[in-house]
């Protein structure tokens, strides 16, 4: 199928051939040494030091012109900001000749890159420029940029606002939204900030497999796939914990992973199908001892990012000063509902499903109930950082239980502004009774709850060796990354989230 090009598309194609008829490169393949950025110039010049910017090289997209006829303003977007050039006809084309100006300067689109040479000045206006000496165009952008208003210091106030839009093609929300890149920018610094604090601790970074025979370590639908050399099934992880767990067997005392973890289930504002969780297990250690460590490391990443603990949160500010809640499971329930959901059978939880309208499958067992009445009934209600802790034994197969409350595990969950943000056990070292417990889990699977965990072998072989007390951790970085950042939406921290297959100008035409 031809591609059908708006009249500005082929404007430009037609400038594109000029320009090649011309003997001009639109594309040319030459290193170009940038030595200067915009942010860097615009901070650091001034009268004292203009010696240091007589000659300066940048580069970097075009965002808007201003044609004076023989002088054009031009702002260009490099990597750290925006810049305005001084571009003087009879400097770029001292001699007669001015075919250049016409040919190129004159020609010049918004999206264009280009690089150019000269001095810094500051305008009668008071703007740091580049008096343009030289100019080089980069290469030619065939789509037009959508136009997004900006003010005299740069400020965006018409921005591209459309997700469909903006998440499908990332690449223009970048260029058009500032906020974007810098939410993206901070995300780095989010992972990079987790990385120093563990590595400062003592734990080791470690990579585990992303094809597993087992889709092992969480209660969740896997991805499927097949191996052709190998002639057997295999499945995208769901989660790494087990492959952590063998390593803890094998004698590391602290390994951790930022995990891209798969699972075939729903989309919405907090879940997508591929997302990071970042996992850490510590041999000899306890939840009462990850709940001190995760107050650290979360008080560490507020001030990292925003140079205070307290965090803006929509309409909210968030304090991440330590230490935190800490809540029985069924102590929250009671303190949002009214109801001691503690001592009742399945049909008793059902019952309590019914009460809030809580639509639940009947495949689904005593844990995934009380979860479910959780989530409806009590999660949201927690913005300021609280843990919720101590859980039935049937909602954590991989928990140790705990030492002093007759079916509970030692398990904790971290909620901020009404999301799991954390979860973490005392993990179960006993080989006999994770066994039980993976049996409880294969008899789910039998009554239809496709979510509930494999029987992992391997495994369990690896726990008859011996695993010493551990402790160990999820932490969802996109989750943590929205927070962090105060975005409303998963897909606002994902670079290219998924997305239903766009639609062609034909299917568009044949649904109408």
């Amino acid at each position: 199928m031809s591609q059908q090009l708006s009249e500005q598309e082929v404007i430009r194609r037609e400038k594109l051939e000029k320009l090649r008829e011309l003997g001009y490169d639109p594309y040319p393949a030459a290193l170009y040494p940038v030595s200067h950025y915009s942010t860097d110039i615009k901070t650091e010049y001034s009268e004292e030091k203009q010696a240091d910017f007589d000659h300066v090289c940048v580069a970097g997209r075009i965002m808007s012109i201003n044609d004076k006829g023989k002088v054009f303003f031009i702002k260009i977007q490099d990597s750290k900001g925006i810049i305005q050039l001084y571009v003087k006809r009879d400097e770029l084309c001292p001699e007669e000749d001015k075919s250049f100006w016409s040919d190129v300067v004159k020609t010049l689109d918004l999206g264009d890159f280009i690089g150019v040479t000269g001095f810094v000045f500051v305008t009668r206006t008071g703007e740091t420029s580049i008096h343009t000496q030289t100019l080089t165009l980069l290469g030619k952008s065939l789509k037009p940029l959508p136009v997004v208003k900006r003010d005299e210091e740069g400020n965006v106030f018409d921005a591209v606002t459309d997700p469909e839009f903006r998440y499908r093609q990332r690449y223009v929300d970048l260029i058009v939204n500032p906020a974007t890149k810098d939410a993206f920018v901070k995300r780095t610094k989010i992972v990079n900030t987790i990385r120093e604090f563990l590595n400062e601790k003592g734990a080791l970074e470690v990579d585990t497999p992303v094809l597993q025979a087992i889709p092992g370590g969480a209660a969740a639908r896997p991805f499927i796939t097949h191996h052709n050399a190998l002639d057997i099934p295999l499945y995208l992880r769901i989660a790494n914990e087990l492959y952590l767990k063998r390593l803890i067997v094998g004698g590391f005392d602290w390994v951790y992973e930022f995990s891209r973890n798969f699972r075939n289930e729903g989309m919405d504002r907090t879940h997508n199908p591929e997302f990071t969780v970042l996992e850490w297990y510590t041999a000899y250690k306890d939840y009462f001892w990850m709940m001190e460590i995760t107050e650290q490391l979360f008080e560490r990443l507020a001030i990292a990012v925003y140079g205070t603990t307290d965090v803006p949160v929509g309409d909210k500010i968030i304090s991440f000063k330590a230490p935190f809640r800490r809540v029985p499971i069924f102590d929250a329930i009671k303190e949002n509902t009214g109801i001691d959901i503690s001592e009742k059978d399945e049909a008793g939880l059902r019952e309590v499903c019914k009460q809030f309208n809580i639509a639940v499958p009947g495949n689904i067992g005593k844990g995934k109930l009380v979860d479910e009445i959780f989530g409806e009934t009590s999660e949201p209600k927690y913005i300021q950082p609280t843990f919720i802790i101590d859980y039935p034994v049937e909602m954590s197969p991989l928990t140790k239980k705990h030492r002093s409350k007759e079916g509970l595990v030692e398990r904790f969950e971290l909620m901020i502004n009404g999301k799991e943000l954390a979860n973490a056990y005392s993990e179960l070292n006993d080989p006999i009774d994770q066994r039980e417990r993976f049996e409880e889990q294969a008899r789910l699977l039998e009554r239809g709850d496709d979510a509930a965990m494999f029987i992992d072998q391997d495994f369990l072989r690896s726990l008859e060796y011996g695993m010493p007390p551990t402790s160990g951790i999820g932490i969802g970085v996109d989750r943590l990354v929205m927070l962090l950042t105060n975005q409303p939406s998963i897909q606002d921290v994902l670079f290219f989230p998924q997305m239903r297959p766009e639609k062609t100008t034909a299917a568009v035409k044949e649904e109408k």
